[in-house]
C-alpha cells in the first residue's frame, strides 16, 4: 500500500531527521519537529490516524520510529491481544507490533542503525516510513476483530488476510 508517490522526490543531505522530515514535508503531512532527537507527525490511513514517532539516537546511531494507532486494549482482551501480537509478529521481516503493558496501547516499531559516514538515503527513510504505515493498515483489522468483534486471534488473522480477486 502506497499512500504517496516518491518517484520524483529526492531528499537533500542532512542527518537522518533531516531527511525524515523532508519525507514527511513532501508528502504534506502534519509533523512536528522538537530538537535534534525527535520527530513526530500525524498520517492519515484508511483505518484511523497513525501517530508516528522518530527518534534518532546519536550515541547508538540509531533510528527509532512507532507508530501509534488509537487502540487501547483492556485487560478482559490482554491475553487474546498478546496471542495475536505473536501470530502477527511471526508473519513480519521487519519491525513488530507490541502491547504496552501500562496502558493497553498497541504500536509498531522498528530501529535501524544508521552509518555515521553515509548517513540516512532519502529513499531508506521513505522506505521505513511507508513500511510502518503499510504495516499498521494491514494489521489494523485484525486487532478490531479481536476486540470489536470478539473473533479467536487465528480466526481474526485469517478473515483480515483474505484477499480478493477481480470486481463484482
Amino acid at each position: 500500500m502506497t499512500l504517496v508517490d516518491f518517484d520524483d522526490f529526492t531528499p537533500e543531505a542532512g542527518g537522518p531527521l533531516d531527511v525524515c522530515e523532508q519525507v514527511l514535508q513532501y508528502a504534506d503531512w502534519a509533523y512536528e519537529r522538537s530538537g535534534n532527537e525527535e520527530l513526530t507527525a500525524a498520517i492519515q490511513g484508511s483505518w484511523c490516524t497513525y501517530q508516528l514517532r522518530l527518534v534518532w539516537r546519536e550515541d547508538e546511531s540509531s533510528l527509532q520510529l512507532v507508530s501509534l494507532f488509537d487502540l487501547r486494549v483492556s485487560e478482559f482482551y490482554r491475553v487474546a491481544i498478546y496471542e495475536t501480537l505473536g501470530l502477527i509478529n511471526e508473519r513480519l521481516w521487519l519491525g513488530h507490533f507490541e502491547m504496552w503493558a501500562g496502558t493497553g496501547e498497541i504500536l509498531f516499531r522498528h530501529a535501524t542503525l544508521i552509518d555515521r559516514d553515509t548517513g540516512l538515503a532519502g529513499s531508506l527513510a521513505e522506505s521505513l516510513i511507508e513500511a510502518a504505515v503499510a504495516e499498521c493498515e494491514r494489521f489494523y483489522p485484525v486487532f478490531q476483530f479481536v476486540l470489536w468483534a470478539g473473533k479467536k486471534p487465528q480466526d481474526a488473522l485469517q478473515a483480515a488476510m483474505l484477499e480478493t480477486v477481480g470486481e463484482a
